[in-house]
This record gives C-alpha cells, sequence and structure tokens, in this order.
C-alpha cells in the first residue's frame, strides 16, 4: 500500500521547500520529492533548486569575490591604502562558492528534519487519481516507489533556455551551470544575453581580468527597468566600466574551432551596422529560463498548461485540477525565488483554511551587478502607456554622506507617485545595497503608502536609506540635501 501524505510537494527548489516546511508546520503530513544532486560529491540528493546550487547563492558568493579583488587593485589607494601583487587564487574562490552552497543546502535538510518533513529522494510524477487521492510515482535509484496525497504542489521549476545550433557543454560553451564553474578567468569571454544571468556573470569574470562582450537580441539595454535607471547602467557598465555590449543582434552561427591547442568559440552575428563574428575563448548562453514541465506526467491526469508552456494557475496558485497546486518558475509571472517562496507559504496556508496571500504588484527586482539595481512597482513606460499621471522625485547617491564617505556614490534613488492621490507607484534604484534599500520602498508599497508618508519618518543620519527618504520629499519638490 502506498504511503499517504496530506501534502506532497514534487520538487526541492526555492517554492517547493518552503512550501513543504510551511504545511508542515500547519500540521499535515507532509512529503518533498528532489530528484537533483547537483554537483554533491557524494550523489546525494540537494535540496535548494537552481537558486541556492547553480543560480543565486553561487553567483552571489563569486560577485562578492569578484569586487573584493577589484576594490583591492583599484579602490584601496582613494582609502591611503597600498595593496602590491594583489592575486586571485580561482580555485580558492570557486571553494568558497561551494562552501557555502553546501552549508545552506544541509540546513534544508536540517529544517525538513526540524518540521518532520518527509524527503523523498527521485523525480516525481502524476500516476492518477484513486479514491480521492493523487497517486504519485517517484523513480529513485533504488526503483519506483508509490505515494498517495490529498494534494500536490509541483514546485518543479525551471531550466535553461538554449537555442538551436548552440551546443552547451558547460566546459566553452556555458549556461548558467558551467559558468559558475569556471577554472580561471578567460582572456576572452562572450555572452549572449544581456539579462539578469548575462550581467551578473559577465561582471564577476571581467573583474578577474577577461575582456567581456555582451551579445543581446533587443534593441533597448534593460527594458523591463525605469529608462532613468537603463541609461545610468548603461553609462556605468560600459563607459566607466568597460563592459562591451552590442544591441539588436541577430546571432547567425556559432562555431567551436581549434587554434593551437586552444578551444576557441566563433559568434557570427548581425546588427544593423553590418555583419560580424566574435571570438572568444568562453561563451555564455543566458537568454532565459523554460518551466520544467516534462516527466512531471501531467498529460495523463490532464493538467493543463498555458500559451507559454507553464502549468495554468490563477491567483492562488491553484491549478485546473482539484488539490492540485502550482508554484514558482512553473507558472505565470517573475522567475524570482522570494517570489516562489511567497508562493508556497500562500498555498500551504490557503491549503489550512487561512487567507493566503501574495501582491504581485509589489514584487521586488534585482540585478546584483556593481551598482546594484533593483525595482518594485511601475516604470515610468508603464505609467504613460496606462495613460496614469505621475510626479516623480529623483536623488543621487552623490548628495548623500554615507556613500561619499564608503566611496561609492554612483546611483540614485527614483519615487514614482500618483499625481492625484500621492500613492507610490514605483520605487527604482541603482547603487550600493540597492537590494537592501527597495525593501523599504516594498513595504510602503504593500500597506498603500503615498510618498509623504515616507517623506514624514525619519531616517537616521548618516544612512543610504536617507536618499529614499530625500527621493520622497522630492515627489513633492522639497528635497532637503540636494
Amino acid at each position: 500500500m502506498a504511503q499517504q501524505f496530506d501534502v506532497v510537494v514534487i520538487g526541492g527548489g526555492p517554492g517547493g521547500y518552503i512550501a513543504a516546511i510551511r504545511a508542515a508546520q500547519l500540521g499535515f503530513s507532509t512529503a518533498c520529492i528532489e530528484s537533483d544532486a547537483y554537483a554533491d560529491p557524494k550523489g546525494a540528493v540537494r535540496l535548494g533548486g537552481t537558486c541556492l546550487n547553480v543560480g543565486c547563492i553561487p553567483s552571489k558568493a563569486l560577485l562578492r569575490s569578484s569586487e573584493l579583488f577589484e576594490t583591492a587593485n583599484h579602490g584601496f589607494a582613494a582609502h591611503g591604502i597600498t595593496a602590491a601583487a594583489v592575486k586571485m587564487d580561482v580555485a580558492t574562490m570557486m571553494r568558497r562558492k561551494d562552501d557555502i552552497v553546501a552549508q545552506l543546502t544541509t540546513g534544508i535538510k536540517g529544517l525538513f528534519k526540524k518540521n518532520k518533513v518527509t524527503l523523498l529522494p527521485g523525480r516525481g510524477s502524476f500516476a492518477g487519481r484513486a479514491d480521492g487521492l493523487w497517486q504519485i510515482e517517484v523513480a529513485g535509484k533504488d526503483g519506483v516507489v508509490a505515494v498517495a496525497a490529498t494534494h500536490v504542489i509541483v514546485a518543479t521549476g525551471s531550466s535553461p533556455r538554449h537555442l538551436d545550433g548552440i551546443p552547451v557543454d558547460n566546459k566553452t560553451i556555458c549556461d548558467n551551470v558551467g559558468a559558475l564553474a569556471l577554472d580561471a578567468a578567460p582572456k576572452r569571454l562572450g555572452v549572449i544575453g544581456a539579462g539578469v544571468i548575462g550581467l551578473e556573470l559577465g561582471s564577476v569574470w571581467q573583474r578577474l581580468g577577461a575582456d567581456v562582450t555582451i551579445l543581446e537580441a533587443l534593441p533597448d539595454f534593460l527594458a523591463a527597468a525605469d529608462p532613468a535607471v537603463a541609461k545610468e547602467a548603461w553609462k556605468v557598465f560600459t563607459k566607466q566600466q568597460g563592459l562591451k555590449i552590442n544591441l539588436g543582434v541577430k546571432i547567425t552561427g556559432v562555431k567551436q574551432t581549434k587554434k593551437g591547442k586552444q578551444t576557441v568559440v566563433n559568434v557570427s552575428y548581425e546588427t544593423s551596422a553590418g555583419a560580424f563574428t566574435l571570438e572568444c575563448d568562453k561563451l555564455i548562453v543566458s537568454v532565459g529560463r523554460v518551466p520544467n514541465i516534462a516527466g512531471l506526467g501531467g498529460d495523463a491526469v490532464g493538467l493543463q498548461l498555458d500559451e507559454r508552456g507553464c502549468i495554468a494557475a490563477n491567483e492562488h496558485c491553484q491549478t485546473n485540477l482539484e488539490n492540485v497546486w502550482a508554484v514558482g518558475d512553473v507558472i505565470r509571472g517573475p522567475m524570482l525565488a522570494h517570489k516562489a517562496m511567497e508562493e508556497g507559504v500562500m498555498v500551504a496556508e490557503l491549503i489550512a483554511g487561512q487567507a493566503g496571500h501574495v501582491n504581485y504588484d509589489v514584487i521586488p527586482w534585482v540585478i546584483y551587478t556593481h551598482p546594484e539595481i533593483a525595482w518594485v512597482g511601475k516604470t515610468e513606460t508603464q505609467l504613460k502607456n496606462e495613460g496614469v499621471e505621475f510626479k516623480s522625485g529623483q536623488i543621487p547617491f552623490m548628495a548623500n554622506g554615507r556613500a561619499l564617505g564608503q566611496g561609492d556614490s554612483t546611483g540614485f534613488v527614483r519615487m514614482l507617485a500618483c499625481a492625484k492621490t500621492d500613492t507610490i507607484l514605483g520605487v527604482h534604484v541603482i547603487g550600493a545595497n540597492a537590494s537592501e534599500l527597495i525593501a523599504e520602498a516594498v513595504v510602503a508599497m504593500e500597506f498603500g503608502a503615498v510618498a509623504e508618508d515616507i517623506a514624514r519618518i525619519c531616517h537616521a543620519h548618516p544612512t543610504l536609506s536617507e536618499v529614499m527618504h530625500e527621493a520622497a520629499l522630492a515627489v513633492d519638490k522639497r528635497a532637503l540635501h540636494f
């Protein structure tokens, strides 16, 4: 007889493991199915999904290491600090990254044990429905195990989108997995895609000595960001930091060839200016991600997909099947770990009869370049397209004492508010610690704050958060320090 659970979660990434823990906290017998061992030396299943193992966490570890290397070489002198012959040991940097990942993945297993969540190693798929219970098969190393569940939460995540004719081997041509595991900085690095992954990983290897060229299909840079932020980021990344970014690119071919003992990659592409070839030693392909649907067995039970190939789900993450839910990258909306986590909590609480909630209008976005970029809510472009009258306040970090003291005054905070009601409609930050500063705006918007509310709140001095305060004041044209 199949082992029975109240809730079975398929997928142990951010949405899945959080959903499982919250369901268990609410008193449900809960199991979580995960198949991927990633780079575990013993081949054991690792929780945390792409984000923790080959995405958000390891990339941030490498970004921090590369930023320190850059600062030691070019930033210490302004402080009167002399550092000679600074070198980067890439192997040590990678070990540090791997240790962080191992610590966190082990920690999630500890949380499962603490909250009495059963981990089922293997690949989960729907096998049917009987006696009001969903039948799930778990294909693991030792064969197939059958389990039954009242509720199923699908949290299978996403995989890198690959391009036809560009075979990814994660040695010479890499997606995010290979780009996080290079054993040395390549002399010439090509990147296809100027999105979050392309910019972050391109930044890492550029700081460590690579000559980086990014090829982007879209004609506009960071089209999803506010235009003022995109303009500032373009100036910083290209003119100050030396990233080579080509827009409006059509890739026409990619070939690996031998040049002496070395393998090189030749990327043929076209722009409005003509046809070109980029020769590089490594190539990163970062052109988005696709939901993991294959092998789930959804067809057999009638699980509906939407026009984009995601699992169709409503605002409460309910699918067309009774007691089947889906969260994270496998459904509509931004493919962000924190969005998946919030959905996981919401679903568990809805199953328990509580008022689960995710406000999709105030999910923050962050790009962990240097300077960081973060925003929440609407951009100027969106408001104009929607015909919404707005007013704005923008304050640069160069007017902030803390930013100047830290030697990093690039960027600004921009606040957009309704011209009639003063309600905050969007906040956009480019600068140091933007990922942390945006949280104040998220809280304010979640509770329907107006710009005047932030303008009236006392902010500690000297802090970077004062720029958020000044931007709110500037919405009413009464900034005090700029």
